[in-house]
């Protein structure tokens, strides 16, 4: 089974500790590309961003932050987290908080950082972990909000619905979202190996839908809209294209779409370019 949740926390519609965890790295990688104010990076990174909500789902504070970055060694270790330490919150995160205006009054001064906490981190990328079975499934997804159903996208075919079908239940999540339906939903089809057409389709607004419709009425109408036939959501989704280097970094979901032209040397040694 495989899952598509979408929420309006955001404005490309995913949840908000997410994002803000993909901001924290894109911005700490526009820093090191820079080389300017901090010169030190290096390009592995990690991030976790954790929110505090209210009973009606709404997010109050940011309760702690995690950066873990890659580094040129320093000659004292002491030293080297102080620094890190002192550029993250005054150079990083002050970049991170213009990005969204709508959610300033979330940085306090009693977030709890977390920064590089197992000291030491030189050796990085495949050089200290390398593999790609099951990869990250849950920051390539949501962060931990909705739900996954265990298959990991990355090295894989399009026509597998562990891929397929993940991207196509994001894509119905979030126009039932951009619609207005509801404040959140978490769309989920199943199926049967061997077969094209899903065993079930289930729709779950978690009482946040503002249309006079049960979930379930909600499922059949989306049913009746989306084919979920592995052939036809590649068809729908133009799974074909060269488009996965992208999704290597920041997750595969929310992200903006854009019209690149990709160049390629086929077998026979051609040039073959595609947009």
């Amino acid at each position: 089974m495989m899952f598509g949740y979408a929420t309006n926390e955001t404005a490309n519609y995913m949840p908000l500790a997410l994002d803000l965890a993909h901001t924290l790295l894109i911005e700490l990688a526009e820093l090191r590309r820079e080389n300017k104010q901090i010169k030190y990076l290096r390009p592995d990174s990690k991030s976790q961003v954790t929110l505090e909500y209210d009973d009606n789902n709404k997010p109050v504070r940011i309760d702690a932050i995690v950066i873990s970055t890659q580094h040129d060694d320093f000659d004292k270790e002491a030293k080297m987290l102080t620094k890190i330490h002192e550029d993250v919150t005054k150079i990083l995160i002050p970049r991170v908080i213009k990005k969204y205006p709508q959610y300033k009054h979330l940085f306090n001064n009693k977030i709890k950082y977390h920064i590089n906490p197992t000291g030491k981190f030189v050796i990085g990328g495949p050089h200290g972990d390398t593999g790609l079975t099951g990869r990250k499934i849950i920051v390539d997804t949501y962060g931990g909000k909705g739900a996954h159903g265990g298959g990991a996208f990355s090295g894989k075919d399009p026509s597998k619905v562990d891929r397929s079908a993940a991207y196509a239940t994001r894509h119905i999540a979030k126009n039932l979202v951009a619609a207005g339906l509801s404040d959140e939903v978490l769309v989920q089809v199943s199926y049967a190996i061997g077969v094209a057409k899903p065993t079930s389709i289930n729709v779950n607004t978690y009482g946040t839908a503002k249309v006079d419709l049960t979930d379930g009425e909600i499922s059949k109408i989306v049913e009746g809209i989306f084919d979920m036939r592995p052939y036809f959501i590649e068809q729908r989704l133009k799974l074909r294209n060269p488009i996965y280097s992208e999704t290597a970094a920041y997750g595969h979901m929310g992200r903006e779409a854009t019209t690149v032209e990709k160049v390629f040397i086929s077998p026979d040694g051609k040039k073959v370019s595609k947009k």
